[in-house]
């Protein structure tokens, strides 16, 4: 688009360059004709025919970048499922139809040397620079999930790019997620928290809730338990935030977990999704991100809790 951009200004402006020197010469050639005796003076030509006004170029302009914003994140955020190191994953995104050019949620997984990663966050914001961030978010996450082997320290390079990026008012909520045998770790930085489903819905809420990224937070890391028959979660708040007619939030209760121990992931989110349009019965006013995780194998759990990593508070299985 900015090449496009700069071809039309270039051609604008050679066109106009070639109209004025077409009449400077037109000019140079009547002086010289003043040597005659006594030139006649021709008659003004008549006025050329009303043109149609040329389309807005900046709207034009605008209107593709806002196409291609959108084309770019539902690229990013496509349905996805399958299968990554062991995990069973399924992702839907679901862009909001009320007044909303693009949004700033963003999701992304990277199969590591750690295992299975996961990113899931949210740009302050709906509009080209939210998206802008999202993918600058998830650029910094591809280019160190594969040699950053810890989750707080990954955290801690999203924060310093982003910092850059971001105006006063900026921020990214973010839940980074990393995949081990019989758990899974998490780093969550002012995101909503993932939920475990098993015999009961479970918010694995972190002890302290953490500052987004661009604002220098200190998280740490919570090792939780995830068993093969359990599930994992993740979303953003386009889900709690949805509201009915009476202005309640969709309420994550027994029927959501009912919804989500569907046999297949793919059928869990779909009963999801229709859970909550029956709720608000409206079009999304906000856009929403879910990422469903199941271990494909049952792992032998430890004995003892594993050592302190970096940023480490929870010593024991949650």
């Amino acid at each position: 688009m900015e090449f496009m951009g700069t071809l039309l200004v270039y051609g604008c402006g050679f066109a106009s360059g070639l109209v004025c020197g077409l009449y400077t010469a037109r000019r140079s050639w009547n002086s010289r004709r003043g040597t005659a005796p006594t030139p006649t003076p021709l008659p003004d030509p008549p006025p050329p025919p009303a043109l149609p006004a040329p389309p807005d170029a900046r709207g034009a302009h605008e209107a593709a970048l806002v196409a291609v914003a959108q084309s770019t994140q539902q690229a990013l955020l496509r349905p996805l499922s399958g299968d990554l190191g062991g995990i069973s994953i399924a992702a839907r995104y679901l862009p909001a139809a009320e007044n909303v050019l693009v949004g700033g949620d963003l999701l992304n997984t990277a199969h590591t040397p750690y295992g299975l990663r996961v990113l899931i966050g949210d740009v302050r914001g709906h509009d080209l620079e939210a998206a802008r961030l999202a993918a600058i978010t998830i650029g910094c996450f591809r280019d160190h999930a594969f040699t950053t082997p810890d989750l707080v320290r990954l955290a801690g390079l999203l924060d310093t790019r982003l910092a850059a990026e971001l105006d006063a008012e900026g921020f990214v909520t973010a839940v980074l997620a990393e995949f081990a045998p019989g758990e899974v770790r998490l780093v969550n930085c002012g995101h909503p928290a993932p939920l475990r489903i098993g015999d009961r819905l479970e918010s694995l809420d972190p002890d302290e809730p953490g500052l987004p990224l661009g604002l220098q937070p200190a998280p740490f890391q919570q090792r939780v338990r995830l068993a093969s028959n359990e599930r994992l979660l993740f979303y953003t708040d386009g889900l709690i935030e949805a509201l009915d007619a009476r202005g309640e939030p969709f309420p994550l209760d027994e029927r959501v977990r009912e919804a989500l121990a569907r046999p297949t992931l793919d059928d869990a989110l779909g009963a999801l999704h229709a859970l909550l349009m029956t709720h608000t019965a409206a079009p999304l006013r906000d856009d929403l991100a879910m990422m469903l995780c199941q271990p494909g194998v049952r792992a032998v759990l430890p004995s003892v809790p594993a050592i302190h990593g970096p940023g480490e508070r929870t010593g024991e299985w949650a």
